[in-house]
């Protein structure tokens, strides 16, 4: 980024006392410090403000190239990286699983090692399997971002959803987020306990004993089968899907059971503070695990999720290529 970027001056400022990222590539916030994600959330402040100029472009990126390599399907991640991408002035190359050699049989090694050959800067990847962006960012010299791996990871959604809570509430430390539903085979989830914990929070996880296990209590939050009692005490509630496609067994007689003992429902959401924010990640299944009103709510900040998602993602592509030695 140009020293004259009025962005990089913002973000200089905003993030002087954090220390230097170090990563070429962002596969998880297991590893990461506090201060790590502090800085990306501090980065991310900066570019926000990109996208209320008339101009929604910084030249940050220019000549680098990302390829969007999604191997499962997706909407707001995909979007949101192609768009971050653009307004980072970087090329940007969508692929699909459906698209690509993976089809004729080709390893997904052999096909990111192609990819680099081609001069990409930055590979994106969504991959069904669990560890399969780690795999590649040891195997390149290109940048490999985490865009959800199987039930492993989806750190860039951790750090869009813990962006908005410090947008909203003014700070993270000290605060009670309720995260409900599908946490067994949920990367949401597990990039979110993450980053809560390490920057403070308290984290009480809610669903069926089949979905949400005890043994999530040794990452060190609170485990509990029993909505109503939780939603009190909740500074945040960030309700999670059903994850069909990853089950391969029924984890609960049905969806009508289900939203009857965990659904957000209107009268449920009377127990919640005033204040309380409503998140999603989505895809929202309107009427199962959220009622629809209470989706459109005020209280709801599901749509600043997406919109806070785009800076977020700016400042993790700005970040992770711009320490890959790679660039010199």
């Amino acid at each position: 980024m140009s020293a004259a970027t009025p962005v990089q001056q913002k973000s200089v400022t905003a993030s002087k006392d954090a220390p230097a990222w170090t990563h070429k590539d962002l596969v998880g916030l297991e590893d990461l410090t506090a201060a790590e994600i502090t800085h990306v959330l501090d980065t991310a402040s900066a570019f926000k403000d990109v996208g209320t100029r008339e101009i929604k472009k910084v030249p940050a990126l220019r000549g680098q190239t990302m390829v969007n390599f999604f191997v499962e399907a997706s909407t707001r991640t995909r979007v949101s990286f192609e768009l971050a991408a653009h307004r980072l002035s970087a090329d940007v190359i969508n692929m699909t699983a459906s698209t690509s050699s993976l089809t004729k049989g080709e390893t997904l090694k052999d096909t990111a090692l192609n990819l680099q050959a081609l001069h990409a800067d930055i590979i994106v990847l969504r991959h069904s399997s669990a560890g399969a962006s780690k795999f590649l960012a040891e195997r390149l010299d290109a940048s490999v971002i985490n865009a959800g791996d199987g039930a492993h990871e989806h750190p860039t959604q951790a750090l869009l959803d813990t962006f908005t809570i410090r947008e909203k509430l003014g700070r993270i430390e000290g605060i009670h987020v309720a995260i409900i539903g599908d946490i067994l085979f949920s990367r949401v989830a597990r990039s979110n306990i993450h980053a809560l914990l390490k920057l403070g929070a308290r984290v009480t996880l809610v669903g069926p004993s089949t979905l949400v296990p005890h043994e999530f209590e040794q990452m060190g939050v609170k485990v509990t089968h029993d909505l109503d009692s939780v939603l009190p005490d909740a500074d945040v509630v960030n309700l999670l899907r059903i994850q069909h496609e990853r089950q391969r067994k029924e984890y609960f007689p049905s969806l009508g059971e289900y939203t009857s003992l965990f659904g957000l429902t209107k009268q449920r959401a009377e127990r919640l503070k005033p204040e309380a924010l409503i998140m999603h990640p989505g895809p929202i299944n309107r009427g199962v695990e959220i009622d629809s009103e209470l989706a459109d709510c005020s209280r709801s900040v599901i749509l600043d999720q997406v919109t806070n998602g785009l800076a977020v993602r700016m400042a993790v592509l700005y970040l992770c290529a711009g320490t890959n030695p790679k660039r010199g």
